[in-house]
Formats: C-alpha cells, sequence, structure tokens
C-alpha cells in the first residue's frame, strides 16, 4: 500500500469516527422490548397516599432490593411493572389496595467496557443502539499504537444471561451471537470501514468488553 493509499485510510477512519462520536448518544433504540432492571440501578418505588413505604433506593450487587413491610425482593431482570405488581401483591395483607409504582430514575447497569489502545479507556453507558465503532468514538479514538485490525469483543456469561432476560434471543438484528462462537468476537477495523453494511447488526450489549490491542 502506497502512502497516498495509507493517508486516505487515515483521513477516513478519522472521519468516521468523528461522524460516530456525534450520533452515538442520539441513535434510537428501535427495540419493543421493555427495559429490564439491572444491578446498580436506581429506582423510584413508590406508595400511593404512604411516604413511609415510598423509598428512592439502588439495586444491590446481588440483584435485590429491601422494602419495609415486604422485605428482600429481586428487582434485577424485571420490567419497572413487574417490580411493582410484586411489591403490590406483598403489601396487600398490611395495605389495604396499594398502588404501586416503579420508575427507574437512573440506569446504571447498561455499560460497556473499552480498554487498551483508546484515548479514554473505561465504562461508558449505553444509550439505545451502540456499534463499535461508536463505542471507540465515545473512547476518543485509537492511539497511535493501535492495532486497529485486531479488536476483540469480550461478552461475558453474566452478559448473554441478561440479555436472555431481556428476551433478546440470539441471531436476530442488532445480535452479535453468531459472529463467533465462543465468548468473544475478532473485529478487523478495515472491514468495519469497507463493509458497514455487513457489520451493521453488530451492536454492543450491556457487560461487553472491548479491547484494542
Amino acid at each position: 500500500m502506497g502512502k497516498t493509499s495509507a493517508r486516505w485510510w487515515v483521513v477516513l477512519g478519522l472521519l468516521l469516527l468523528s461522524g460516530c462520536a456525534h450520533r452515538a448518544t442520539a441513535r434510537v433504540d428501535n427495540s419493543d422490548q421493555p427495559y429490564r432492571i439491572g444491578r446498580e440501578d436506581v429506582l423510584d418505588v413508590a406508595v400511593w397516599r404512604d411516604a413511609d413505604l415510598s423509598r428512592t433506593l439502588p439495586v444491590r450487587p446481588d440483584g435485590f432490593i429491601s422494602l419495609p413491610m415486604v422485605g428482600e425482593v429481586k428487582a434485577e431482570g424485571r420490567t419497572p411493572n413487574e417490580l411493582a405488581d410484586e411489591i403490590r401483591e406483598a403489601l396487600k395483607p398490611y395495605v389495604q389496595e396499594p398502588r404501586v409504582t416503579v420508575i427507574v430514575r437512573e440506569v446504571n447497569s447498561s455499560r460497556v467496557f473499552i480498554t487498551g489502545e483508546v484515548t479514554h479507556p473505561g465504562a461508558y453507558p449505553l444509550r439505545g443502539r451502540v456499534s463499535i465503532l461508536q463505542a471507540i468514538a465515545l473512547a476518543g479514538g485509537f492511539t497511535d499504537f493501535a492495532d486497529r485490525d485486531a479488536i476483540v469483543v469480550l461478552r461475558r456469561s453474566a452478559a448473554k444471561q441478561a440479555n436472555t432476560a431481556q428476551g433478546s434471543g440470539t441471531g436476530g438484528s442488532g445480535d452479535m451471537e453468531g459472529a463467533s462462537q465462543g465468548d468473544y468476537i475478532s473485529v478487523s477495523y478495515r472491514d468495519l470501514v469497507e463493509e458497514p453494511q455487513k457489520y451493521e447488526p453488530l451492536i454492543l450489549r450491556p457487560g461487553d468488553t472491548i479491547i484494542v490491542p
């Protein structure tokens, strides 16, 4: 590859990453699946006309929350409505016709981790559908020493289980399952640039880790 061609690839890559940086938080998640509560999310649990039973509290690392009279309740993997229904049933022996509402105040469980040769490695929140290129853009792009054609996405078993609970399934649009037989996906930046339509379904999931060697 000549110097002119190499410069063209660098310029094209920078333009793509720059564009992704502006679009990553603006893309809309077209999934019709309801949000499933995760660990470290902060919930508003409101019991109508009973301030003593209402709480704002985080989901513990074990996936449970604690409420007066109700005790321990598993919140992880449930929708706000499902959790509200369970709390309502648990309160019926103590409160006449309880009306319970659960609102997710802070979404802290949906994160992707980016490490290695990027400008700002760390944990980043997932806001809707985010691709690998967009996530790298959020981390400030590649460093000068990055091996762009040896990117690896690690998908832990816990992340798979969480998405199964969310009803995401496997093999559909927006799913990286099938790109690899194991818990990791090998990705070439050059392939992402040259064949964007082919890699459009490669959407990150909560708990994924991107490694740029």
